[in-house]
Formats: structure tokens, C-alpha cells, sequence
């Protein structure tokens, strides 16, 4: 990257502008995360964090709000309200023949499945604001270990405010996602989860000099940029398979004749694995925490996946994220779909027959892609759990698991960005 790319970015009136505007909403949403919703001990809950710090199932809970949720914030909830509902729509139009013909349907459909994520979110998000609500009335219930009053009154109007307060800061979070999409740089959603992530790296390294000592923090930060070097290289990493289109005449003009290829990527499924994943896991510990069960079943769950760590819940976990990552490829790359789509438009594989033959070969390719794909996947998601406690960290360190892959893949996609408006006015970018 050079100095005068980022220069020649801010002499341009535009690019500017949708800079400036990207960096005020992200301060924004900074201040909403840090904002206490009404009716919360803010000491009390600051007392509680102390106590839970160390757990990593609390820390990917509090992942992708910036560390707002565990302090019951305005944006406490953050982005993934949307982000579930976007996943299930995406699921849902595979089954549902409504939502694959509006999905078909180009940008109007498009914009009427965005409309049925915005109110999926809100439902979501007021089945999730009472849930959190819920477990914090309880001392002892929402941070494990801790008997703290975090809500001291907890009188029906006052739950329905903090209710309709957590909702209303997700559908807020939403609006600046797309305004930062339309108006600002970058995936408005991505651009979000990023900054929340970010947001709580000086905290982990000051964490990790102060407990751990300079030598310990200087091989981390080594180990962590080389996997950060290793997660880029494999981001970038597709297989490239090439397809001709053959000529034809329409009306006095001649059509096709081009090369091209369809780019699969190594990790086709992007993060979505290792979120389902920690998700499953979280389900048996909120269960056992809401019920209060002693069964045998929970007394498992409480010492093998209660505190996210050991060898048991490593295993599980990367298990969980190989079967999710060859289940969210076959749900979004249609190799049937691709195959007709290139057989309509004259398009064909060299070597292979066009129709089902092309079908079943994308299909072949997929399948051994995805697999090295999804080793990665539950490689760099255990990560933590592994290489890090080693050296002492374990999960208070930013380099690992889901935040890096979101960290990187933003990054990439938003450089990427930039780097194509300054092209096309002419600029050098910010890589020769």
C-alpha cells in the first residue's frame, strides 16, 4: 500500500466524502455501544464482566456487538439480529418457491427480500432483547459466577422500555448499515461487525502485556501476524475454471466467441460455518442456565462446553463447523443452476459436454475444493483453543477464530473497494 493512494483517496471530492461519512456512522455506533440502556446497574454489570472475562463462550457472545452486550447497551444486541435473519432467508429460499422467484426477479425482487429481512430482524430482536432481559433479572443467571442485581427494578414497565430500547438500537444499527452501504464505503453490515471487532483489540493487548509480560505479548503478536498472512493467502486462493462461449449470429451481429472463467473460492462458505457452529454449542448452556437443570446431561454440558475450552469441545467444534461448511456450499452454489445458465447462453467447459456433464463436474470440483476449505475453516476457529492457551492468552487475544476471518475478509473486500474508484479515476490504488 502507499501513503499517496490513501492521499490521492482524500483529495477526491467523492471518495472523500463517502470516507468521512463511513467514519461518522461507526462513531455513532461506538457511542450507542457504550450508552447504558435504561434501568441497568452499569456497575454492577462492569463488576460482573470482571468475573467472566477469562470465559470464552462469553467472549464469542459478545463478539459481534464490540463488547456492548454484556453491558446491556442501547446497541447491545449490535448486528446479529440482521445477520440471522438474513441467513434465514437465505435458507428459507431454497424451500420456499415465493422467495426463489423473487430472488430471480433481479433487483425489485431483491428489495423485496430486504424488506422481509428488516422485519424478520425486528422480530428477532424482540425475542432476543427479552431473552437477555430475562436471564439478567436473575442474579447469577445471565453471568455465571456472579450474584450481582444488575437490574434493580424489575417492574413490568420498566423490562418493556429496555425491551423496546434494545430493539429500536438494532433497527438504528440496520439503518447505518445501509446508509454506509449506499452512501459510505464498503458492505455497510460487514463494515459494522468489523468495527465492533476492532473496537476491542487495545483492551486484549493491554490485557495481555499487563498479565503476561513483553515477551509473552511479542509471540503472540508473531504468531498471530503469521496467521493473519496465512488466513489472506487462503482468502485470496480460488480455483479458476475456464469456460469458452461459442458464436452465434444475432440479426447481423456476431455474439460470443469470449473466454472467461467461474472463480470457486478455497473457502466458498465464508464465516457462516463457524457462526452455526458456535451457535449449536451456545444452545445446550442457555438451556441448562434457563432450566437450572442437575441431570446428568447438564452436569456434562456445564463441565465440557460451559466454559468453551478443553479437548472435548475443540473436537465438537471443529466437527460441527467441517459439516457446516459442506452444508451452507451446497445451499448457495447451484451447480445445476451455473450449468444451464452457461448452456443458455452458449458457454461450455473445454473437455466437457454441456447440461448435466457440466453439472456433475462443477459438483466434483466443489466437493474436493470445499474440503481443504473447511479443514482451514475449523483450523483457524480452534484456534484460540489451542496455539494461544499455549502461550497463556487463550481467548482474550484477537488473532484466531471468528474475528479474524471477519476481520481479514472485510478488510480485503473494503481495500478492494477502494482500490476500484481510484482506478477508475485514474489513480495509481494503493497496489502497483
Amino acid at each position: 500500500m502507499h501513503i499517496s493512494a490513501f492521499g490521492a483517496a482524500l483529495r477526491t471530492p467523492d471518495l472523500r466524502r463517502k470516507i468521512l461519512f463511513t467514519i461518522g456512522m461507526l462513531a455513532l455506533y461506538r457511542l450507542g455501544s457504550v450508552v447504558p440502556t435504561p434501568g441497568v446497574d452499569y456497575a454492577a454489570i462492569q463488576r460482573c464482566i470482571d468475573v467472566v472475562q477469562d470465559n470464552s463462550v462469553y467472549a464469542l457472545i459478545n463478539l459481534f456487538s464490540g463488547g456492548a452486550l454484556l453491558q446491556l447497551s442501547v446497541f447491545a444486541l449490535g448486528i446479529m439480529p440482521y445477520i440471522t435473519a438474513s441467513i434465514i432467508l437465505q435458507l428459507l429460499t431454497v424451500v420456499i418457491p415465493r422467495l426463489e422467484t423473487l430472488k430471480q426477479d433481479g433487483q425489485a425482487g431483491q428489495a423485496k427480500i430486504t424488506q422481509y429481512t428488516r422485519y424478520v430482524t425486528i422480530g428477532l430482536a424482540i425475542l432476543q432483547s427479552t431473552a437477555i432481559i430475562s436471564l439478567a433479572r436473575t442474579p447469577g443467571a445471565l453471568f455465571s459466577g456472579c450474584n450481582e442485581s444488575i437490574i434493580p427494578n424489575d417492574a413490568i414497565w420498566v423490562i418493556l422500555v429496555m425491551v423496546i430500547v434494545m430493539t429500536a438500537g438494532t433497527a438504528v444499527i440496520m439503518w447505518f448499515g445501509e446508509l454506509i452501504t449506499e452512501r459510505g464505503v464498503g458492505n455497510g453490515m460487514s463494515v459494522l461487525i468489523f468495527t465492533s471487532i476492532i473496537a476491542t483489540v487495545p483492551a486484549q493487548f493491554a490485557g495481555i502485556w499487563g498479565s503476561q509480560g513483553p515477551f509473552t505479548f511479542a509471540m503472540t503478536l508473531a504468531v498471530g501476524l503469521a496467521v493473519v498472512a496465512f488466513v489472506v493467502f487462503v482468502e485470496q486462493a480460488q480455483r479458476r475454471i475456464p469456460v469458452q462461449y461459442a458464436k452465434r449470429m444475432v440479426g447481423r451481429r456476431m455474439y460470443g466467441g469470449t473466454s472467461t472463467y467461474i472463480p470457486l473460492k478455497v473457502n466458498m462458505a465464508g464465516v457462516i460455518p463457524v457462526i452455526f457452529a458456535s451457535s449449536l454449542l451456545f444452545l445446550p448452556v442457555l438451556l441448562v442456565q434457563l432450566t437450572g437443570s442437575q441431570a446428568d446431561w447438564a452436569v456434562w454440558v456445564q463441565q465440557h462446553l460451559a466454559r468453551g475450552t478443553g479437548s472435548i469441545y475443540a473436537i465438537i467444534y471443529f466437527l460441527l463447523i467441517i459439516f457446516f461448511c459442506y452444508f451452507y456450499v451446497s445451499i448457495t452454489f447451484n451447480p445445476v443452476e451455473v450449468a444451464d445458465n452457461m448452456k443458455k447462453y452458449g458457454g461450455f467447459i473445454p473437455g466437457i459436454r454441456a447440461g448435466r456433464p457440466t453439472a456433475e463436474y462443477l459438483d466434483y470440483v466443489l466437493t474436493r475444493l470445499t474440503a481443504p476449505g473447511s479443514l482451514y475453516l475449523g483450523l483457524i476457529a480452534v484456534l484460540p483453543l489451542l496455539a494461544f492457551d499455549l502461550l497463556g492468552v487463550g481467548s482474550r487475544f484477537i488473532f484466531g477464530g471468528t474475528s479474524l476471518l471477519i476481520m481479514v475478509g472485510v478488510g480485503l473486500d473494503t481495500v478492494k473497494q477502494i482500490e476500484a474508484q481510484l482506478q477508475q479515476r485514474n489513480y495509481e490504488g494503493f497496489l502497483r
